[in-house]
């Protein structure tokens, strides 16, 4: 069988959808501290964004060009918008539903409130407006509209208002409306006086602040109305990369624009005039199923500025500090003594990043090393690990880094760190024309006893220290020689675009990476038909890719178990009669963003075990300079196993299982132990702080 038929299918959009939806549930979780419900409802709206900006952009353009755009499922871009519309649509009114009637009460009871205007006593209303005068006032600038005066520019995702009035202007003619945008630069929260709120931690919005004081820019007409929108815009960035010079200069040409692509939704305050939000409609040219029409401020994740500014420890997760390796832990020396005898395994954010950074650091000052060679992803605006490639560079080693800069929505810092590694002497190179370049690597080749010997991490995830404490990813040391000659070899063909020989160890996207995954998993179907032992348990973000997606159901038809555990999104269905049904999918989330792609094949008992840094996608496999690594340590192996697959399989708190029909349903078993993957693997690897105070400001 070929298992093409669109409805063995589960849309990637609503599948992402789905996703924000698990993430919405873990705000809706109370066994989940109050803040960080806060948080997880933030980053719902943040994640919604992003879906708008890139996916639902996307299918707008097909749309606009004709285009079906339809995925092995079968549906039709009209049909996907139109699905999309009914699903985010009652994911916002969840959200905010939640936020209304969930946390804001919950947070008052500890304490922590939000004042509307209609609460405001007149001491209150006197701070308010002086704030107003002293902060607002002088930034804004609203604009009346008239033929001299046409519908400004309105930035993505800016805060904005419009403004219905009655009377006359200064120059005797008729105003009807006006725009005015909230400034970028002031908090969108701001906490009440003490003395004011009565000892409790107060905040009144600053859209409050404007609604209420929003006559003082009208003088001699009447405000009859003011009502808070916000656009969300196409981000994608155009460059012909075969037609341009420096990919640097035109991309950080191109970035001024991204806030002013084609709108895509807009989002009005519920109690928006039909009048004005049917004139922003037209202005921004959507249709009435892009409009949403919510009860609360227009941009939730704004309010992710409370985690960080309320002093409540008690609210939030225990203090969590990674630990180390055993190899690791008793050590000042030098890393590559340890590495050359054995391989280290690392596994954010339960263990720390620091090594990785201090093998970098002593590069950079070791004498014996001669030069590093390093793929930079995202590594975060203030990263040390770059300031020692740096370093190393004006030592007089030979650096080489290779840039993505169209890392989506870190451009613009990422056109900044190549700026700075080339001014340090550093040799910069921007991937392949075409080619994301996502292989997480980093090779140190250093003189020892008057030999070359080549030192490599390889890793799931990006060399940024931030994330490295909020996703959880697996990394690779190892002075292994093969994977030396591999890792180098890859660089070769990133710098020269030369051919190379095959790596001998390594998986590499877009030549060996898909046809080797897609072998190993029929060399199991075979061993299941010939009645030997096999086994497929994997876990990445994302499974979309069809051949991957048909080799699997064949596995299971032939009586392979597969076990996965894809955070995102799965188009994959699960549990199909005569297709699937040896299939289990499993979503796990929770304090940390799942991020590790681990891959492990049983091989009639000759078991395989691999990281790696792509997940099973078309863009991995196809359009991305990927690597995929062996883990072949027995220990290690077995660490790996045991930490990123099983772990996760037993996961009977923070789980969720993919039914045939699409739908996720929360994995719990009231008679079973309960375990948590991520809670077990921070009490086995690092040290939970249990907060002992209820500290309340």
């Amino acid at each position: 069988m070929e298992f093409t038929a669109p409805e063995l299918y589960i849309n990637r959009e609503l599948s992402l959808l789905a996703f924000n939806r698990r993430v919405l549930e873990l705000a809706e979780d109370t066994t989940v501290p109050l803040l960080e419900r806060l948080r997880f409802l933030c980053i719902s709206s943040s994640n919604l964004d992003e879906f708008f900006e890139v996916r639902v952009s996307g299918l707008k353009q097909h749309i606009s060009l004709g285009i079906s755009a339809q995925g092995p499922d079968g549906l039709s871009a009209a049909t996907q918008m139109r699905l999309i519309s009914e699903h985010a649509h009652a994911l916002v009114d969840a959200q905010y539903h939640l936020l209304n009637e969930g946390l804001k009460p919950a947070l008052a009871a500890e304490g922590i409130h939000f004042l509307p205007r209609s609460e405001w006593n007149s001491e209150l209303a006197k701070w308010a407006k002086d704030y107003f005068k002293r902060e607002l006032f002088p930034l804004l600038s609203p604009i009346g509209l008239d033929p001299a005066h046409p519908f400004p520019r309105v930035q993505n995702k800016s805060l904005n208002f419009i403004v219905t009035l009655d009377g006359k202007d200064a120059f005797g003619r008729e105003s009807r409306m006006a725009i005015v945008t909230a400034p970028r630069a002031l908090p969108r929260m701001i906490k009440v006086p003490r003395e004011l709120s009565g000892g409790q931690y107060s905040l009144v919005f600053l859209s409050s602040m404007l609604h209420a004081e929003v006559h003082e820019l009208f003088p001699g007409m009447t405000v009859t109305g003011c009502y808070q929108f916000r656009v969300t815009r196409n981000t994608d960035l155009f460059v012909d990369e075969e037609d341009i010079q420096d990919l640097r200069e035109a991309l950080a040409g191109e970035l001024p624009t991204r806030n002013f692509g084609d709108a895509v939704r807009l989002e009005v305050a519920d109690n928006c005039s039909d009048e004005a939000r049917e004139y922003l409609r037209q202005q921004f040219r959507l249709d009435h199923q892009d409009i949403y029409q919510v009860k609360g401020p227009v941009n939730l994740n704004r309010l992710s500025q409370l985690y960080d500014d309320i002093p409540r420890d008690d609210l939030k997760y225990p203090t969590f500090r990674p630990g180390l390796p055993e190899a690791l832990r008793h050590t000042e020396g030098c890393l590559f003594d340890i590495i050359r005898q054995q391989d280290i395994l690392l596994h954010h954010p339960y263990q720390s990043f620091a090594p990785v950074i201090t093998l970098v650091r002593q590069a950079a000052q070791d004498p014996a090393v001669l030069s590093i060679k390093q793929t930079l992803y995202r590594t975060g605006s203030k990263s040390e690990l770059v300031e020692w490639l740096e370093t190393a560079a004006l030592n007089g080693k030979e650096v080489t880094v290779v840039v993505e800069l169209k890392a989506r929505f870190d451009e613009e810092n990422n056109i900044e760190m190549a700026r700075r590694l080339q001014e340090a002497g550093c040799q910069v190179v921007y991937g392949v024309v075409g080619h994301k370049t996502h292989a997480k690597m980093l090779l140190i080749v250093r003189r020892e006893r008057k030999q070359l010997k080549r030192y490599v991490h390889l890793g799931t995830g990006n060399y940024h220290a931030g994330t490295a404490k909020a996703y959880t990813d697996i990394a690779l040391l190892t002075a292994d020689t093969a994977i030396g000659n591999d890792v180098h070899r890859v660089f070769q063909q990133l710098t020269g675009l030369g051919r190379v020989p095959r790596p001998r160890k390594l998986l590499q996207a877009p030549f060996t990476l898909h046809k080797g995954i897609l072998k190993k998993i029929e060399r199991e179907r075979q061993h299941a038909e010939a009645g030997k032992p096999a086994l497929i348990k994997a876990r990445m973000n994302s499974l979309i890719e069809p051949k991957i997606i048909q080799a699997l159901y064949r596995a299971s038809c032939a009586g392979v178990k597969i076990e996965l555990i894809v955070r995102g999104i799965c188009s994959l269905r699960p549990g199909v009669k005569g297709v699937s049904e040896n299939i289990r999918v499993r979503s796990v989330m929770g304090r940390f963003l799942e991020h590790s792609r681990v891959f492990y094949f049983e091989n009639d008992g000759a078991s395989e075990l691999w990281g790696s840094s792509a997940d099973w996608m078309p863009r991995n496999f196809f359009r991305r300079i990927e690597t995929a690594f062996p883990v072949e340590t027995p220990e290690l192996k077995e660490r790996v196993i045991r930490e990123t697959l099983d772990f996760y399989l037993s996961d009977n708190q923070q789980a969720w299982q993919l039914k045939a029909d699409g739908h996720y349903v929360r994995h719990r078993h009231a008679r079973s132990r309960p375990f948590s993957a991520q809670t077990a693997l921070m009490e086995q690897l690092g040290t939970v702080e249990i907060p002992t105070t209820n500290h309340r400001d």
